[in-house]
């Protein structure tokens, strides 16, 4: 990608590298006269700092390439690089390590309920080596105070409200400061406000710590957070950028 800045009437061209890369991607489910292709040529380069979002109708393939993106499955044909490690035909051991550079968030936030807000997001920290040495309750702790929820910290989330849940998820994704958020459907079970709320936080927490957001939503009151739209359809890319907000808008 080249960003254009300009100053005293010059321009500089800043080439940088996507953090997600895909070229020619397919992907099908079942095998043999059961196997249905799911994704048809995906082209699609997304860059560090990014915020896009990517919509489309039910079926079109949207959760399916997401999951491809975190990791969550190895991709069949094609090429598709997450931080600059090819993920189609990856090992284990290879999706595993991609997965430890991404938080997920969900519309379904996920939460272990036998834990607290603080247990749920301190979790996240323990998969990472580097932050065992360290207070993780303390971070945690700190973690949910940067989305509102520092006097939450003890409760279980059955005594927490579905807004609040998802922002417990948001810090349990974004704690380990991932070079990459992938969020599925994460306002669909919340009001208009509450909804709307969290996206923002995402939107906030993701620009301090410089990290990619690629979400995806049928949800048209949130678009306007996105640097750029993605349109998908029966699988296929159909559109990106300004067209794509069209067909949404």
């Amino acid at each position: 990608m080249k960003k254009v800045t300009s100053s005293h009437n010059s321009i500089h061209l800043v080439t940088t590298q996507p953090v997600i890369s895909a070229s020619n991607l397919n992907h099908y489910f079942g095998e043999g006269t059961l196997r249905k292709q799911a994704l048809f040529d995906i082209n699609l380069d997304i860059y560090s700092g990014e915020i896009v979002i990517m919509t489309g109708p039910s079926g079109s393939g949207k959760t399916t390439l997401l999951t491809l993106m975190g990791g969550l499955r190895s991709a069949q044909e094609g090429s598709l690089k997450i931080l600059g490690q090819e993920i189609c035909r990856a090992s284990k051991k290879q999706l595993r390590d991609i997965r430890r550079q991404v938080g997920y968030i969900f519309q379904a936030h996920n939460l272990m309920t036998f834990l607290t807000a603080k247990e749920n997001v301190r979790m996240s920290l323990e998969l990472h080596d580097e932050f065992l040495d360290q207070d993780m309750d303390a971070q945690a702790v700190m973690m949910l105070e940067s989305v509102g929820l520092g006097n939450r910290a003890d409760y279980y989330p059955e005594n927490l409200s579905g807004g609040q849940k998802q922002r417990v998820a948001i810090a349990r994704a974004l704690i380990s400061q991932p070079k990459i958020v992938l969020a599925d459907e994460p306002t669909a079970a919340l009001d208009k406000k509450s909804g709307r709320d969290v996206v923002e936080l995402m939107q906030k927490l993701a620009k301090e710590q410089g990290c990619t957001i690629l979400l995806v939503t049928h949800d048209n009151r949130i678009l306007d957070i996105a640097d750029r739209i993605v349109y998908m359809e029966d699988g296929r890319l159909v559109s990106d950028g300004v067209d794509a907000a069209a067909k949404v808008g």
